[in-house]
């Protein structure tokens, strides 16, 4: 259906540098998503969490819309909002209806650009931001994979909570998020992806007149600061053995293996395709090798996946399981040895076929909705400046060949050099 292809979006700049992709849809709704290339891997270490504290503040207040006013608004059209911090980007978003759009985007804009940051909404949301850390600290999938970073990275930032450690919110300071804010949040670091049923040229012209509504006149474009401490990080060399770190977690009812290796981010993007593939092959779905073999055939774990993380600097390609304690040392085993055979036996024709197949429709069949689509367009033009990527996902996909796949596994997944998370219940 053509719903569901991508099409190619239209990219606006405007003087201030604010970049605006706009795509028409034929769907009764309009998804506007403001991303900026600004998340806790850009904080220094004594304001870790405060990309993601920020995130909170924002809907605080601003000078024109008190505390609250923001998402009564939104609520009483029957719209919705929220946001999400990463490692590497934020963004905020608003699904209304086409004819509430006008109304409801500079509202959006506002919010973003202008937050208040008042000092006592600061401290009340001081705590709200450490019972975050609380409850994701309590949850043995979280733990599990704040372990597995550690280990993976041990010096890019990645290796940090997002939400960052209780001890650095307690101490952070309305003045050093409102500076924060002030350096990061630029219109020039910023992608407003706007998606919905609409005229391209009405989505444009909508935020266009917010942002001039909204905008302060002073804010200019991206500091030379912020282009320096983005290019100074460099991606850590391969594991060259293993590094096995082993913990006891009392809450678990069984153990938690994870296996990584550090692998190209998205400056090596066509490097990462054939990762995708290998991922898929070994442990997306149920007729994954690892689920066939080692959930299926012999009962060993009881959920195994693999994924291919990609991020900035660099990703990391992990392999999951749940597990009875005793079986963690053969499940290790059991990946390696599917691992040099990757590499050693060329993956059949069919197998690659359906592999490929999956891939491509499942990256296209999960961008049918307009939040979907502004997402996708606001991550790629806001990580790399292009939207190509993401309109030739599939077709990158389709090119991968049986070679391109042994060659990723024999690269950069070695069965003999990774990083191993092992988190075991309490015995008795």
């Amino acid at each position: 259906m053509t719903s569901t292809q991508l099409q190619s979006p239209t990219v606006h700049n405007l003087p201030n540098g604010l970049t605006i992709v706009a795509e028409q849809m034929p769907v009764e709704a309009v998804n506007l998503n403001v991303w900026l290339h600004v998340g806790s891997a850009w904080e220094a270490d004594e304001i870790n969490g405060m990309a993601h504290f920020l995130e909170h503040m924002v809907f605080k207040g601003t000078n024109s819309l008190q505390s609250g006013d923001f998402e009564r608004k939104i609520e009483e059209r029957g719209a919705v909002t929220n946001a999400a911090t990463s490692q590497e980007y934020t963004h905020y978003y608003i699904t209304t209806a086409p004819e509430d759009f006008v109304t409801l985007a500079p509202l959006q804009l506002d919010v973003v650009c202008n937050p208040s940051i008042p000092e006592d909404a600061f401290e009340r949301e001081r705590f709200v931001v450490l019972e975050e850390i609380r409850r994701s600290e309590d949850n043995p999938r979280r733990r599990t994979f704040a372990r597995a970073m550690e280990t993976c990275f041990e010096n890019l930032p990645y290796r940090r909570p997002v939400l960052g450690p209780a001890a650095v919110i307690e101490q952070l300071k309305p003045q050093q998020m409102r500076d924060f804010h002030a350096q990061w949040y630029q219109p020039s670091s910023m992608t407003a992806a706007v998606v919905g049923n609409l005229p391209v040229e009405r989505l444009i012209q909508i935020v266009a007149e917010g942002w001039e509504q909204v905008q302060p006149a002073d804010k200019g474009t991206s500091s030379v600061e912020n282009v320096t401490q983005t290019q100074s990080l460099s991606p850590e060399p391969s594991f060259r053995n293993i590094v096995r770190r082993e913990y006891r977690d009392p809450h678990l009812q069984q153990a938690r293996l994870m296996m990584l290796w550090r692998v190209p981010g998205i400056r090596q993007l066509s490097q990462t395709y054939a990762l995708d593939v290998v991922a898929a092959i070994l442990g997306q779905g149920r007729t994954s090798r690892l689920f066939r073999s080692l959930r299926e055939e012999r009962s060993l774990v009881s959920q195994i996946a693999a994924n291919n993380m990609t991020q900035g600097v660099q990703g990391a390609f992990y392999i999951t399981a749940k597990l009875p304690t005793e079986n963690v040392e053969e499940v290790e085993r059991a990946i390696a040895e599917h691992l040099r055979r990757l590499q050693t036996e060329p993956i059949t024709s069919e197998e690659l076929e359906r592999i490929r197949t999956k891939v491509a429709n499942h990256f296209i069949f999960s961008n049918e909705r307009p939040s979907d689509r502004a997402n996708l367009y606001g991550y790629y033009y806001s990580q790399l400046g292009d939207l190509e990527p993401a309109l030739n996902y599939p077709a990158a996909i389709q090119a991968v060949q049986k070679t391109d796949v042994q060659a990723a596994a024999s690269r950069y997944l070695s069965p003999e050099a990774y990083g191993i998370v092992v988190m075991k219940p309490n015995i008795g």
